[in-house]
């Protein structure tokens, strides 16, 4: 008879638990990879549209010095979005700095590095293009040039533009159509659409956009509905930044303006516990958009107070996805 020693028992048994754990380990992390891999392949073939950051949404940070604007790519890529939305008034420093040449290579090169698509450059303090003063509109025109030349060169689709300068609607819209054309017909050599949002007062009145849009009659230049951004007028007849207290009908304006869209902004401010946003009604905004046939971009654009940005950037997707998901 072979008498085993007494210590081998008990590291054979300790060797097979080991073993077996490191095995229920790995298959629970396969099947942990699985679950996330087949969400996210499902959320992706639910939705009838996709979902693109906003670099307003960073705004915040961006300004205050806690984030480098030209990491806008690697953040977008890091919080799991497929697209990117450029804001140029975030970039004056660095084009300032070492110019708009350099900018556009490095943010070029990152967006190919970090895998995510350029949608378009959002446009800031180039000019009123529908100021009544001929010649500043058209000095706005040429201004916005550069930046149409910029998505060409970082193959986004469009440029988005504000209409503001004259307050009487007969002569905003007819200011709005002469500068949009002539920078519509510039872009269109470019291969790139012009874009107006509902932004303030008369480009956030709807059925007079709509008309500026019939008058200019490009193909190339469209609108950018907002879920927010309805405001007509606010206290003292300030731009930004007072109360408002006039505002077009939410839900009657992105369906007038979305015949025009090629692209869309997810615009949020606060959250319920819920997680539905507490001022308007994002299923009904996307039922409107889906109607409407349209399936590009959505824009994430978080602008409350109550959440950080990544937070609110959180927030917003979540929503965008568990009420796109329903239609």
């Amino acid at each position: 008879m072979i008498r085993k020693s007494p210590k081998i028992a008990p590291l054979f048994l300790l060797a097979s638990f080991l073993m077996l754990g490191m095995v229920s380990c790995k298959n629970n992390q396969e099947a942990k990879q699985t679950i996330e891999t087949t969400g996210s392949q499902t959320e992706n073939q639910e939705l009838f549209f996709k979902i693109s950051l906003a670099q307003w949404s960073l705004s915040k940070p961006i300004i205050e010095g806690k984030m480098d604007p030209m990491d806008f790519a690697k953040k977008a890529n890091e919080m799991g979005f497929s697209g990117i939305e450029y804001v140029s008034g975030l970039y004056t420093s660095k084009v300032d700095e070492i110019g708009l040449a350099t900018v556009l290579d490095t943010l070029k090169a990152r967006s190919g590095r970090y895998n995510v698509e350029n949608v378009l450059i959002m446009v800031d303090g180039e000019g009123d293009l529908a100021t009544s003063d001929k010649a500043e509109r058209n000095k706005a025109v040429e201004n916005h040039k550069k930046w149409v030349d910029a998505a060409q060169f970082l193959e986004c689709h469009s440029i988005r533009v504000n209409l503001f300068g004259s307050n009487d609607a007969e002569i905003w819209k007819n200011n709005s159509i002469d500068g949009l054309k002539k920078l519509g017909e510039y872009a269109s050599t470019k291969g790139i659409n012009v874009l107006v949002e509902n932004h303030g007062y008369l480009s956030s009145n709807a059925k007079l956009l709509v008309e500026v849009m019939e008058g200019v009659n490009l193909p190339n230049v469209g609108t950018l509905p907002d879920f927010g951004n309805f405001c007509l007028k606010r206290e003292g007849g300030e731009r930004w930044n007072a109360k408002c207290i006039e505002e077009y009908p939410r839900y009657q304006g992105i369906e007038e303006m979305m015949p025009f869209a090629k692209a869309v902004s997810a615009k949020s401010y606060n959250f319920n516990e819920e997680g539905q946003e507490t001022k308007m009604d994002f299923q009904k905004i996307l039922k409107i958009v889906k109607d409407a046939g349209y399936k590009g971009y959505i824009g994430v654009e978080y602008e409350g107070q109550e959440l950080t940005a990544e937070e609110g950037i959180i927030a917003t997707k979540k929503l965008l996805i568990a009420e796109g998901s329903k239609l």
